[in-house]
């Protein structure tokens, strides 16, 4: 199961955080089939505060604070990853099969989970919200459209994107999107809101 008021030892904001950045960038790795797996955040340095705010909620199961690296060409990341222990196994065998993310049919979102995703891959057009989900296959893009249509009646589309897809919501649902995330929203992911 995806939702409660407790998964394990994390509580319930960690399990949003966690749920929403499994959608967008976040990460789970294991060393080997019996290691227990860690839970990675890694944004542009420019999301310091994001990242600062996803540590100050996994900061019990984390030994090293979050740290910039200079990745590839001029781009800064600020990161840090957790200890590895069950609860983020339990997650991961959701979340990955094979060793390639995935999407779980059981998917339960929220408004917490929900903004989450946006911060990490978010971004609006003229008139609508494009969640940058080219990574899933068609199959999975149409749980997360169930999920988005069921939990809160947000209509999508897909959209192409070169040779991928990602979530396109819909001008009408748009609005009901930004009202259900926007009290959620950091202040540094706030620009990607229509108002």
């Amino acid at each position: 199961m995806l939702h409660g008021n407790t998964v394990g030892s994390l509580s319930t904001i960690q399990h949003a955080i966690l749920i929403g950045s499994m959608l967008g960038d976040g990460t789970l790795r294991k060393q080997g089939t019996r290691a227990n797996a860690l839970f990675e955040v890694n944004h542009s340095f420019t999301f310091k505060e994001y990242v600062d705010w996803k540590y100050q909620h996994f900061c019990d199961l984390v030994i090293t604070p979050p740290k910039a690296r200079k990745g590839r060409g001029r781009r800064v990341a600020y990161r840090f990853t957790t200890r590895s222990v069950p609860i983020f196994t339990h997650y991961h065998s959701l979340f990955y099969k094979n060793g390639k993310k995935k999407i779980p049919m059981n998917l339960k979102l929220d408004p917490m989970i929900l903004a989450v995703w946006f911060m990490d891959d978010g971004t609006k057009s003229r008139s609508a919200i494009y969640l940058n989900t080219q990574q899933c296959n068609l199959k999975e893009q149409k749980i997360l459209q169930r999920a988005l249509q069921e939990t809160f009646g947000i209509s999508s589309r897909l959209n192409r994107d070169r040779q991928y897809f990602r979530l396109r919501i819909t001008t009408e649902s748009t609005r009901i999107f930004e009202n259900i995330i926007r009290p959620y929203v950091l202040p540094c992911c706030r620009y990607k809101l229509h108002s």
